[in-house]
């Protein structure tokens, strides 16, 4: 009891440290020493996040552990976005589609690819339920479609974008289609979203509720480190695009990268382990999220905002997505897979940052 106290008291010690880092550079030109800090402090967030949500997964059970690091990571995800469209210049601004479609590569083929191939390697064949994956492969592919192709193809406005109406009917179909997926993965069929594998570590005793409570806590500091120090990294990373003549875009896809650490760490851990069924929560499961949050909380804040939201994708960006759509269906449909799908998605992957830096 007191060893488990003391991990805990260390754990908890890290977040508030991470926050009081960030508090120290915000605001400020870092460079320097000040960069390295702000490093370190960016990594020991992504860790002790982590750990943290791996304590409150272990207390309240899947599928809602998942749940509970992809919710939080939205809708801190959703408040970056938010803050930096208004104080952005006014004129039309492609920043929520971007991150978006920057957080639906990263976790379908960057995450997923990389979870079947730490988990092929280990265990030569991995195993999850199909019902649950294609539910929500199902979900994912309709809030993906209804908020960044369809906007290419409306006529109620000019270029890729909503009318008010309209961006007003997608928040709240992205907004229903999102409730309807968490009940179903939470009350109606929470069985088919439960890991096939476990490990000895399953049995153990869950911890008690007042450390649950403590690490869900450090886990929000955590997150709110993350994103808030991925900022302040920002205009490092700005210069550095611009010094290599890269597309603006790619700040976006850097900081989306950053910000999915926490998911990605967790997912990869759970694939390590066996636990395919975990990984493909947090990574399909927070794509859903991503978008399904995201676009609601856009269209609500587009009353006060000034900027005008492109939502279309461009045509290389659909035929991307396409691709991982029906990649990712090939990859399910079976209910088991090995490291060559992964290979297969880490190469999409490969091939969205390729295209990000050189467009």
């Amino acid at each position: 009891m007191l060893k488990a106290a003391r991990a805990l008291s260390w754990w908890a010690l890290i977040p508030p440290i991470c926050v009081i880092v960030l508090v120290a550079a915000w605001g400020h030109k870092v460079g320097g020493v000040g960069l390295v800090i702000v490093g370190i402090a960016l990594v020991a967030a992504v860790v002790v996040a982590v750990h943290h949500a791996e304590v409150v997964a272990h207390h309240v059970g899947e599928p809602f552990g998942t749940l509970i690091l992809a919710v939080a990571v939205t809708a801190i995800e959703v408040g970056l976005i938010i803050m930096l469209m208004s104080s952005a210049p006014e004129g039309p601004s492609t920043l929520a589609r971007d991150t978006v479609f920057a957080a639906f590569m990263i976790v379908c083929n960057g995450v997923v690819g990389l979870c079947l191939l730490v988990g092929g390697l280990r265990h030569r064949e991995v195993e999850f339920h199909v019902e649950g994956v294609t539910a929500t492969l199902a979900t994912l592919t309709t809030v993906a479609v209804l908020a960044l192709v369809l906007p290419s193809f409306t006529t109620s406005s000019p270029g890729p974008t909503y009318s008010g109406p309209q961006l007003a009917f997608a928040g709240i179909a992205s907004l229903l289609l999102y409730g309807a997926f968490v009940f179903v993965q939470t009350i109606r069929h929470r069985h088919y979203f439960l890991p096939l594998e476990t490990d000895d570590d399953d049995h153990g005793v869950p911890p008690g509720r007042r450390t649950a409570v403590v690490s869900l806590l450090m886990l929000l500091l955590c997150l709110v480190a993350v994103v808030g120090l991925a900022k302040v990294e920002s205009p490092a990373i700005e210069h550095f695009v611009a010094v290599a003549g890269a597309p603006r875009a790619v700040v976006g896809v850097v900081i989306a990268l950053l910000v999915l650490l926490p998911e990605t760490a967790a997912a990869v851990r759970a694939a390590s382990r066996n636990k395919i069924q975990t990984s493909f929560n947090l990574a399909l499961g927070s794509a859903v999220a991503s978008i399904g949050l995201t676009i609601p909380a856009i269209a609500l804040a587009s009353i006060w905002l000034k900027n005008t939201l492109v939502l279309g994708l461009d045509p290389k960006e659909t035929v991307l997505l396409a691709i991982t759509v029906v990649v990712t269906t090939l990859t399910v449909a079976p209910g088991r897979a090995t490291l060559m799908q992964g290979m297969v998605h880490l190469t999409i992957f490969g091939v969205f940052l390729f295209l990000s830096f050189v467009p």
